[in-house]
């Protein structure tokens, strides 16, 4: 027997003579509380006795106080289950796991499953090791779902690091690692079962591998109906979720399916209102619906909350809030098979959200392991800042970019020519979905012009990982930026440079300023910075900020893109971030160019 089962076996034996000896007491009592129970669907009033880092008992917990219990009063308030969130990204909040859980820990939040999947695309294997030795010396559970392929579309993008099925045994053999993330790959099924079946193979062995440990596996299936939906079923093993469903039918047929519905409400992407419909209107069991936040900015974070703020707004659709707790506890306890976690119940982690105002989701103190680490929205435990090692910054492997570079040119070349025919992406707003448009634009020396009158706007993938060295070019629409550029080295899943603006003289100068900086985001306007922010590792997140800082300083980059450059959209870095995500309909963009994402193909930007 191994050394952590062993020390369980004496936590239990110390539970069960604390309970049947009458001269040992609880460590803790939470006494006189409304309890939530998420098992049965109840509120009834029960103290919650805890010896070390489980719980002892609840119920009348009166034999269980001694000389030396802590005994805290909360009469008037309600004692849930700490949270899970059971798919985000650090790198999407551009903190550091660390920092992350010092936003997110006081607001009731105690477990995390995190896909590393952005970091494994810029660095493969080292910088997801990286991200899992963080975890470790962290008072929360952070527990990691690695992604078996990248990049989700090989031949129509460039990452860093391809990952295979080679890399799974050194990444899943960890017990920090709970499975294999987010399966894309195979998300647009009919087209990679047409135009390249070899990555069905590869992902079959990953899965298989994975389930034969006792891993579990993530799906992804946008828009996805009958024998697709079923062959992206079975690509994970027979069991899988999405966190990528959109309306009230893909949420009726996936649950019948059995499929863990990831209702996803983050800062760009909202999709709970209309998934849970098929709860309060249908009146489909809610089991296998679970909340998740997927790609969250810092200052959402401490503005409005983490979990807690997705349960309220789900209270706020005419979910029962016991209901909406289940969300975030049981349900994905139960599809991740945590058997510590997820509910309070004797022998069970003292993982603890003691709520203040249920409608509101009001934290007014947060225990992880019978201790207390928050109270009234404040860490009281202190957590080190992590400092990652070198081994994951200065990932930009290309020099500066000039204006021909980025030109959008006809394909023909007659400089007489003073009109073109383009294709566009149309943003989505709080979706990482997109539409198709076509516009008619001016064209001056050969070259097509920006429109700010149809807001159609130059978007280029400017490639940075020292592979193909190419430049993906088409049009932007609906981003709504009325002067200056924007770029960023976070633009998923490739994580690529991305840019757009109303000029391509400020769009050089902002990719060139982000790969100056090894990576970040920049805004120029009149070919001055307007604002910046470093995001050195992996050109993903910053271990030179913490978490409050970070919030602050985006805080800042979202009035200045408002105020100096005039954009309409609201977090619009995220937003851009996801324009070039190829395994979401219907068009996006890559350095290899514009992507028909159903069609597996790169098509033409200017029409003939």
């Amino acid at each position: 027997m191994d050394a952590g089962k062993i020390k369980e076996a004496i936590q239990w034996r110390k539970l069960i003579d604390t309970l049947l000896d009458k001269n040992q007491y609880a460590d803790l009592v939470l006494q006189g509380g409304y309890f939530i129970n998420v098992i049965t669907r109840e509120i009834y009033e029960a103290d919650v006795a805890v010896k070390g880092e489980r719980v002892l008992l609840v119920g009348d917990a009166h034999d269980l106080i001694g000389p030396a219990t802590e005994i805290v009063d909360v009469r008037g308030k309600f004692v849930s289950p700490g949270f899970i969130d059971s798919h985000m990204h650090f790198e999407s909040a551009i903190l550091t796991a660390t920092e992350f859980s010092k936003l997110s820990i006081p607001t009731g939040t105690t477990t995390l499953v995190a896909d590393p999947h952005e970091i494994g695309n810029v660095l493969g294997v080292v910088g997801m090791k990286a991200m899992v030795e963080e975890a470790r010396a962290l008072p929360n559970h952070v527990f990691y779902t690695v992604p078996c392929l990248t990049p989700d579309a090989p031949g129509l993008e460039t990452a860093g690091y391809d990952v295979t099925s080679k890399d799974m045994a050194e990444l899943l053999n960890d017990p920090y690692v709970q499975g294999i993330g987010e399966i894309q790959g195979f998300s647009n099924v009919h087209p990679v079962f047409e135009h390249a079946s070899e990555l069905i193979d590869d992902q079959l062995a990953s899965v298989a591998y994975a389930k034969s440990i006792g891993k579990t596996v993530e799906g992804n299936a946008p828009g996805l109906f009958g024998k697709e939906l079923a062959a992206h079923i079975i690509s994970g093993g027979t069991h899988v979720s999405c966190h990528e469903t959109t309306t009230k039918e893909e949420m009726i047929e996936k649950l019948r399916y059995g499929v863990s519905v990831f209702m996803r409400e983050g800062s760009s992407q909202r999709n709970m209102a209309e998934c849970i419909r098929a709860i309060t209107e249908e009146g489909l069991d809610s089991r296998r619906a679970i909340l998740v936040s997927d790609d969250v900015v810092p200052e959402d974070l401490l503005k409005y909350g983490h979990m807690n703020d997705i349960v309220r707004r789900t209270i706020a659709q005419g979910v029962d809030p016991v209901e909406a707790i289940q969300m975030v506890t049981i349900n994905p306890a139960t599809h991740f098979g945590f058997q510590d976690l997820g509910i309070l119940a004797p022998g069970k982690r003292a993982d603890i959200a003691v709520i203040s105002d249920l409608e509101q989701m009001t934290i007014a103190q947060v225990y992880i392991n019978g201790k207390k680490v928050a109270e009234n929205g404040e860490l009281t435990v202190d957590i080190p800042s992590y400092t990652y090692p070198d081994t994951v910054k200065n990932s930009i492997k290309r020099g500066p970019v000039t204006l021909a570079d980025l030109h959008i040119e006809l394909n023909h070349r007659r400089v007489s020519d003073t009109k073109a025919n383009v294709r566009a992406i149309e943003v989505i707003p709080d979706q990482n979905l997109t539409e198709t448009r076509e516009f008619r634009l001016n064209v001056k020396n050969g070259v097509v012009q920006p429109c700010l009158q149809q807001d159609v706007l130059p978007l280029m993938v400017v490639e940075r990982h020292g592979r193909s060295n190419k430049i993906g070019k088409t049009f932007l629409h609906g981003f709504k930026l009325k002067s200056g550029a924007i770029a960023e080295s976070v633009a998923h899943d490739t994580h690529n440079i991305i840019v757009t603006g109303t000029n391509y003289e400020d769009m050089v100068t902002a990719v060139n300023r982000v790969i100056a900086m090894q990576g970040g985001i920049a805004m120029i306007n009149d070919g001055k910075v307007v604002g910046d922010l470093p995001l050195r590792i992996g050109g993903l997140m910053t271990d030179e900020l913490t978490g409050k800082e970070a919030s602050q300083k985006i805080a800042e980059l979202h009035l200045l893109a408002k105020e100096e450059l005039g954009c309409g959209i609201h977090v619009p870095f995220m937003h851009l971030s996801f324009v070039s995500l190829v395994t979401s309909p219907k068009w996006k963009i890559t350095d290899m160019g514009l992507i028909e994402v159903d069609k597996f193909e790169v098509i033409p930007t200017v029409i003939d």
